[in-house]
């Protein structure tokens, strides 16, 4: 194992880790406010940028970011992304712990098998055709970018449409977890877009020397807009998901679209290849489908009829039937 592989993986679960201990901070912040309304995005922003809370939440998702742009500057996708999803099986436990969802013994051996999921990809890693892949084709990532994009919001959005649209027979909870899942899976397509645009930047730590020339590439890169045009998105969506979903459905399946999202498109993208040596190979690909199988297992569980009341929406939202 090369000396930035024992360095990679630590940091790639302190990434993961950040990230998802902010978002279960962010859930528990969100419970604490009023419904989120979407149509006064302002005021959702104020908000959110107002509450100490949830900032603490958001600091740690950004320290997690910044350590996920460090360590795809020297390993490659397949490395990286399984391990950033791992961080579900945190997510789980403090759902439980904290959120006082409910963890099934299903879930428990999911956690389980993410462990030896990181232990294999820690196995896999050194040899040759390994290394990251830092440059790829402007008109290829926007062939890929761009309908992804629309895709991912107009997935994410449609349950807002059926809200909108008077079509909307309750609440977002975990009892209905359809609209968890269309969330999960546009927002999880966004962040996968964003991670691909990470990825890009993280080319210009290698290329620049100096913090000047650094900041002056990031600056002149479309990627660092693409970036949070993206994130900005998938953010305020997510956070209308966090407060009236269960985390324990909206995590997994975002996660797992997010990270298959990334880890086929950037591989191809970014020109990295698998290890050559049949051992580690062997490893490397049992740990990418143990994570895929782990995440979609947990995206399909079922929501728990025990679970407690959600936040209230506002007015407009209600059933008129209700009334």
């Amino acid at each position: 194992m090369s000396a930035a592989s024992y360095a990679g993986i630590p940091l790639a679960l302190l990434a993961a880790t950040a990230y998802n201990v902010g978002l279960i901070q962010e859930k528990r912040a969100l419970g604490r406010m009023p419904a989120l309304d979407l149509r006064r995005i302002p005021h959702v922003v104020a908000s959110l940028l107002t509450d100490a809370a949830w900032l603490a939440g958001f600091a740690l998702m950004l320290l997690g970011l910044a350590c996920q742009v460090i360590v795809l500057t020297f390993e490659p996708v397949s490395v990286v992304q399984p391990v950033l999803a791992s961080g579900v099986a945190l997510v789980l436990v403090l759902s439980r712990l904290v959120l006082r969802e409910r963890l099934g013994a299903a879930e428990l051996w999911c956690v389980a098998a993410m462990a030896v999921c990181v232990i294999l990809l820690a196995a896999s890693t050194g040899g040759t055709g390994t290394g990251a892949g830092h440059h790829a084709s402007p008109g290829w990532m926007t062939a890929v970018m761009i309908p992804s994009i629309v895709v991912g919001l107009l997935v994410a959005a449609s349950p807002l449409r059926s809200q909108f649209n008077g079509r909307f027979n309750g609440r977002f909870n975990g009892r209905a977890p359809a609209a968890a899942v269309c969330f999960g899976i546009g927002t999880g397509l966004l962040y996968g877009v964003a991670a691909l645009a990470i990825k890009a930047l993280s080319g210009i730590l290698v290329d620049h020397h100096g913090a000047a020339a650094i900041a002056a590439g990031v600056l002149a890169s479309p990627y660092l807009y693409v970036l949070a045009g993206c994130s900005a998105a998938a953010m305020l969506l997510y956070q209308v998901a966090l407060q009236r979903c269960r985390a324990s459905i909206l995590v997994p399946v975002s996660t797992v679209t997010g990270s298959v999202y990334f880890l086929i498109a950037g591989t191809w993208l970014f020109h990295e290849h698998l290890p050559t040596g049949a051992g580690k190979l062997g490893l490397r690909l049992a740990a990418i489908a143990v994570a895929g199988l782990v995440l979609i297992a947990l995206s399909r569980q079922a929501p728990d009829s025990a679970e407690a009341e959600p936040a209230p929406v506002p007015g407009y939202l209600a059933d008129p039937r209700r009334q």
